[in-house]
């Protein structure tokens, strides 16, 4: 099966220092894959160089096709991007933030029709953020906006969404939530890529990709030992992984 993103020899220096060393990569159409590892390992800057939003040496594939290859309206149509810590006007309302993810579904000129309003409403109920439709996000707090950016990013309904970052000052209830809009999406074939801080949310995904030094040190099943060996490794051993009820958990070190 063709993979939904590929690279091959993938490099990318930022501030003269080499964040990506020649990284070959095939992400599984469908599945839903999380990068993982410690601070400075390159994760968000591989999300970047594959969204095509870092420049970058080798070559990152989409479904086979180069992406450099693709135009910016056909690429927008089959990646969606939700990065971290993304800034955007705070006087604009919840509604038109989330309608800015129908953009590329639009012509140059044309205005939004009924089909962009039915994906907006559905992704603003979807992400508890209905009730604030009206409301601007210079009123919202943290974890409220970054619901309203995700629902930006899914009412792309692209076939690929690649999330940097989306746990960001969302509270634990929320971050099941998020979990729960991850399933829906993978069911509906979206192929999903996040990069995440919180282990024990990135022991839920299909596939892991563990991270350290600007290097790719371990790809696997986010269920297998191998993988949870290779994050214990990379984040030094301060954290174990272990079964609990039937969950994977993360835990301190033994003493």
């Amino acid at each position: 099966m063709t993979a939904a993103l590929k690279t091959h020899q993938l490099s990318a220096t930022l501030g003269g220092r080499q964040v990506l060393k020649n990284i070959d990569l095939a992400l599984a159409t469908g599945r839903w894959t999380c990068v993982v590892g410690p601070n400075g390992a390159g994760k968000s800057s591989l999300l970047k160089a594959m969204a095509g939003l870092l420049p970058h040496s080798g070559q990152v594939f989409w479904q086979g096709q180069p992406l450099a290859s693709l135009t910016r309206q056909f690429r927008a149509l089959q990646l969606s991007w939700l990065g971290q810590g993304e800034a955007s006007s705070l006087d604009l309302r919840v509604w038109d933030v989330a309608m800015l993810g129908r953009l590329p579904h639009q012509s140059c000129w044309g205005s939004p029709q009924a089909q962009d309003a039915q994906m907006v409403e559905a992704v603003l109920r979807a992400t508890q953020a209905w009730d604030w439709r009206e409301r601007t996000l210079g009123e919202l707090s943290g974890g409220e906006r970054q619901r309203v950016l995700l629902a930006r990013a899914m009412a792309g309904n692209a076939p690929i969404l690649l999330m940097d970052e989306p746990l960001a000052n969302l509270d634990p209830p929320h971050q099941v939530d998020w979990l729960e809009q991850v399933h829906c999406l993978l069911a509906q074939g979206t192929t999903v890529v996040s990069v995440l801080h919180e282990i024990g949310m990135a022991l839920h995904a299909d596939d892991i990709v563990v991270m350290c030094d600007g290097q790719v040190v371990h790809h696997g099943a986010g269920q297998d030992a191998a993988t949870h060996a290779a994050i214990e490794s990379v984040f030094e051993h301060r954290i174990r992984i272990h079964a609990l009820d039937g969950q994977w958990v993360v835990l301190p070190r033994k003493a």
